[in-house]
């Protein structure tokens, strides 16, 4: 019997898990700071990209991740212009304040590392390449990982 009694749900809430087990493996046994982990990066990048590349990577997404990954997403208003890691990992961690502190390399590697196993590697080449070179290098070193 369904957990939801909706097959489409019971998939997302049982892939989201996966992903967020995966964060937990690296950062931590704490499942709401996973959650915030993955929401954080998911942000950054998707501000970070043009509006039809970020709808292409929202669409590869569990229905759960993909309904965080659009809070409050204003395509009008992107891409943003961070050109430095810096100014990438400094978005990552203003939305982890409120979370345990949480190193922002460590999650855009981790949550990197779990959108290249996951999401289709034609999709993830994109978006990386649309990435500054310095942020594409932490993001790129992931998949060889």
């Amino acid at each position: 019997m369904s957990a939801t009694g909706l097959d489409v749900f019971d998939k997302t809430l049982q892939t989201t898990n996966i992903w967020l087990d995966e964060i937990m493996t690296e950062m931590g046994p704490d499942r709401q700071v996973a959650w915030h982990v993955l929401g954080a990066v998911l942000h950054a990048l998707r501000d970070r990209m043009q509006p039809d590349l970020a709808a292409h990577l929202g669409s590869q997404l569990p229905i759960l991740v993909r309904g965080a990954y659009y809070d409050q997403y204003q395509p009008s208003k992107t891409p943003e212009k961070l050109r430095s890691l810096d100014e990438f990992l400094a978005k990552i961690k203003a939305e982890l304040e409120f979370t345990r502190p949480v190193d922002s390399k460590d999650a855009f590697r981790v949550v990197s590392k779990v959108l290249a196993h996951h999401v289709g590697e034609g999709q993830m080449i994109k978006v990386w390449e649309s990435l500054p070179a310095e942020i594409r290098r932490v993001a790129e070193a992931q998949q060889a990982a």
